[in-house]
């Protein structure tokens, strides 16, 4: 599906990879709506300003997007906490299953009716690698994208009789703002590879240009995706030795809010 003319619809536009997603969209000619706290340095986009971290500022959004003729929804905002689940304060925790889970459910509820009666649409959701491997340290984080992943899923076999098509996209660790300090860190004691934030937008754009389904960036991580949802003990011992370094790596409880 072309992108040029296209009614986009993004969240999380002003963070690292969403910022690099919004230019190659504009790049490929779709009319962007960015959705969030901040507008963002990417120019000849409207902006739609909604902490989506707040439920009142999150319907006030869906509001306005029901009565737009959006194409395409990229629901890329998040929040990302690493560290002990006891160390992360209970707004942060809070606001991560907002930001990750529930508003990306309300804003597709709310561009539904919409693309149903246009006959044409598409969902995107940008889940992660840790919501099919889920990373012990990242409990808050991993479970709000297994439910993003399980969401995609359900909905896209809702709609499955429909021309409206549901992308889940899940990149693994990017090197952007996220994976700073501790999280910089585990990547280096685990040996965890950072993608460049440009290419990964690059793959996301095509596999919304495709209408993928399903897209798991990055190996070995792809494979072992699929192992865990075989043998997901055989992925506990392989995991083991890398959770028990990491847990050398929380000096301070006090966790940062993070969300684009």
């Amino acid at each position: 599906m072309p992108l040029k003319g296209r009614v986009v619809a993004l969240t999380g536009a002003s963070g690292g990879l969403g910022r690099d997603v919004a230019q190659v969209l504009a790049e490929r000619g779709a009319e962007l709506l960015v959705i969030g706290r901040h507008r963002g340095d990417i120019p000849g986009v409207r902006f739609l300003n909604a902490d989506l971290a707040d439920e009142g500022e999150t319907l006030a959004a869906c509001e306005a997007l029901a009565g737009e003729p959006i194409d395409v929804l990229v629901n890329l905002a998040g929040i990302q906490h690493f560290g002990p689940l006891e160390a992360e304060a209970p707004e942060h925790l809070r606001a991560t299953f907002l930001v990750d889970l529930v508003a990306p459910v309300m804003l597709a509820r709310a561009v539904l009716p919409g693309m149903k009666q246009r006959k044409s649409g598409q969902i995107v959701n940008l889940g992660s690698i840790f919501g099919s491997i889920n990373y012990a340290h990242f409990a808050s984080y991993s479970s709000a994208k297994a439910g993003l992943r399980g969401f995609s899923e359900a909905l896209r076999r809702e709609l499955k009789d429909t021309p409206i098509a549901v992308t889940y996209i899940a990149p693994r660790a990017v090197a952007t703002g996220l994976s700073r300090g501790n999280v910089l860190a585990f990547a280096k004691l685990s040996g965890m590879s950072l993608d460049d934030p440009r290419k990964t937008a690059m793959r996301i754009v095509d596999a919304i240009i495709s209408r993928r389904k399903d897209v798991y960036l990055g190996m070995p991580e792809n494979i072992f995706v699929r192992l865990n949802a075989l043998l997901p003990r055989v992925v506990d011992a392989a995991l083991a030795r890398n959770d028990r370094k990491a847990r050398g790596l929380f000096v301070s409880p006090a966790p940062k809010d993070l969300h684009p």
